[in-house]
């Protein structure tokens, strides 16, 4: 009972540590609900690395689980989402790097509580298919035109026409995320909230589909996702503006301009808490960018601008074919199914379902193949077009399906064409620079990794400093050899002394018939001067009379080996001490000269890295 009572509070403090951080980052003090609802649904998915997860890695792992092939309806329940909710963490960090791995059973833990707390308020443990789709399909990572395109599909009958009824059974489950992080009454689902999206439209096909959801601004109940994903763009985006409010000398995310007040630019903390000074108000409009432009690259851009080399307006999302097919659990249906000779295997992902990403975000091979087959379309397509108003026009009609016959239909067309094919020129030319970048960082790389001899002549004072304590170590080498050489030495004329005393005391014994060791020896030719001993050895061991005479004769160890303490005895201990006092130091100089060196020889090669790194 004990046991159960403690899992069952150790799983109540887990449900609510998400929130309670979440508390903690103090949101509430952002005076906008759109902004505040995407800043903490931003903060859920980057605390549980829903970030990492990429929509197409999500697609993935639902087909891997099998939940393309269950009704919308259909209930799953809690263990079997844990279940998902590890494979989806466990395949992420195989794709991540080893110093950027991630806690997956906290992650676990974390999405799982807050799945079950949105979901399941009722305690019952169970969850929807469509519920869970829904979730993570939003709250995962990528681009927010791919997620339209795979909800879509989930919300789409056979011809490939929006049913209201699902997008409004879409819009129960998602509004429940807002109403999750307690901005349900900002974002709360109505009965009116399908038509406040179509108002007029009965027909919904995709590109109307993404034409209404990415607009600007966007149907009002869904407001705050196209800005999660902005502030996921512009987490790291640097403008080096002062804030007219905080005075900030620069500003990190969104920057907010004001229409009436000339010069007046808050960061996004202050515009967020609504601050104002001056003659500023808060009633005034507000502008927001996303990133910085010198005022030489504005002036470039208004001239290729008015000039007609940059488009006017670029469309918010490419256009995608309409087809009528079967909606499945994939991105399909969305893209045209003609197999293409040169890239079968991008075919074949494309046909089962969502691609696996490569190694290489930009090499993805759904966006290339895409981007073949489009290019492919449309220019057949043109050239249908002008082989109509030549001779030659059976021939090329003969390759295309239908030629068009309205002329307004043909201008618009020729006009999105001309769009699409421009801005799949500047994507081409985008991905160009980019690898042609990569490839420039990765020669400088190996460059910069092989070592060059003639670092080691670019500081010649450091060469001189090295070179004298170079010369230093080698001149405290030899003054060490010649104390050793002096100490053993010594000891033997401590032996021969020895001796000498030993032969003194036993005439004396003889003499007197005496025991040798009965009084101490003051003999005259033995007295000599000795030194004080030194207090200064401070870290110096205690050495015994045995280790300071190691390896000299038997006569001196027999002298000091009586317990009776003799002045002369005392003597020869105080000068073995000072030898090796007198050793300790010139050891403890040596090494210090040898830290000094490699100091040096550090000092040198980091001064030639930052020669190095100045010179580039």
């Amino acid at each position: 009972m004990i046991e159960e009572g403690s899992k069952r509070g150790k799983a109540m403090v887990e449900k609510r540590q998400l929130f309670m951080e979440m508390r903690a980052q103090n949101f509430d003090v952002i005076r906008l609900s759109t902004y505040r609802t995407a800043c903490k649904l931003r903060f859920v998915q980057k605390r549980c690395n829903l970030h990492l997860v990429d929509v197409w890695n999500m697609i993935e792992a639902f087909r891997d689980s099998g939940l393309n092939t269950l009704d919308h309806n259909a209930e799953i329940n809690v263990s079997r989402l844990e279940t998902i909710l590890s494979s989806i963490y466990y395949q992420l960090n195989k794709r991540l790097p080893t110093t950027h791995q991630i806690n997956v059973e906290q992650s676990i833990g974390l999405l799982l509580n807050f799945m079950v707390a949105t979901y399941d308020s009722e305690g019952h443990g169970k969850l929807t298919v469509f519920s869970m789709k829904s979730m993570l399909a939003t709250m995962c990572g990528g681009k927010i035109v791919d997620k339209l395109r795979y909800i879509f599909s989930q919300i789409s009958d056979s011809n490939g026409v929006m049913a209201f009824a699902k997008f409004d059974q879409f819009l129960r489950e998602v509004l429940k995320l807002p109403t999750a992080v307690f901005e349900g009454p900002s974002f709360g689902y109505t009965e009116h909230s399908v038509r406040t999206c179509f108002p007029q439209q009965k027909k919904i096909l995709l590109n109307t589909f993404l034409d209404i959801l990415m607009a600007d601004p966007p149907p009002q109940c869904l407001v705050w996702l196209p800005l999660m994903h902005r502030l996921a763009n512009v987490e790291n985006v640097f403008h080096p503006v002062e804030c007219s409010y905080c005075r900030s000398e620069s500003m990190m995310g969104f920057r907010y301009r004001c229409q009436q007040c000339h010069g007046y630019q808050l960061c996004q903390s202050c515009f967020w808490r609504g601050h104002a000074n001056g003659p500023h108000s808060n009633q005034h409009q507000m502008k927001e960018h996303s990133s910085w432009k010198s005022p030489a690259k504005k002036l470039s851009h208004a001239i290729s601008k008015s000039l007609g080399c940059v488009p006017i307006g670029e469309p918010p999302h490419p256009m995608f074919p309409e087809q009528s097919e079967k909606p499945q659990d994939t991105m399909a249906h969305t893209v045209q199914q003609k197999p293409v000779a040169n890239n079968m295997n991008n075919t074949m992902l494309m046909s089962s379902g969502a691609p696996t990403p490569t190694k290489s975000v930009l090499e993805s091979p759904s966006r290339l193949d895409e981007e073949h087959r489009l290019i492919a379309r449309y220019a057949a397509r043109l050239a249908a077009e002008a082989g109509n108003s030549t001779v030659s026009s059976s021939t090329v009609s003969s390759s295309t399906q239908c030629p068009p016959t309205d002329l307004s239909f043909n201008f618009d067309a020729n006009k999105q064409q001309r769009q699409l094919i421009a801005e799949l020129e500047n994507k081409n030319r985008s991905l160009r620079e980019i690898l042609q970048e990569i490839q420039r960082l990765r020669l400088e790389h190996e460059q910069a990794s092989q070592p060059t001899p003639e670092k080691a002549q670019q500081n010649p004072t450091l060469l001189a400093e090295l070179r004298l304590l170079r010369h230093r170590k080698d001149e405290l080498e030899r003054r060490m050899s010649a104390l050793q050489e002096s100490r053993r030495e010594l000891m033997v004329q401590l032996e021969g002394l020895m001796r000498l005393l030993k032969d003194e005391e036993q005439k004396q014994a003889a003499q007197t018939g005496g025991s040798p060791h009965s009084s101490p020896s003051h003999g005259a030719g033995c007295s000599m001067p000795m030194p004080i001993r030194s207090t200064s050895a401070g870290s110096t061991p205690t050495h015994t009379p045995q280790d300071c005479l190691a390896g000299v004769g038997g006569d001196v160890l027999e002298a000091f080996a009586h317990g009776v303490p003799r002045n002369l005895r005392n003597d020869l201990l105080v000068a073995a001490d000072s030898i090796t006092n007198t050793m300790s130091s010139l050891v403890k100089e040596l090494h210090s000269v040898d830290d000094a060196a490699e100091e040096e020889d550090n000092n040198m090669r980091n001064g030639g890295l930052r020669d190095r790194a100045e010179a580039e």
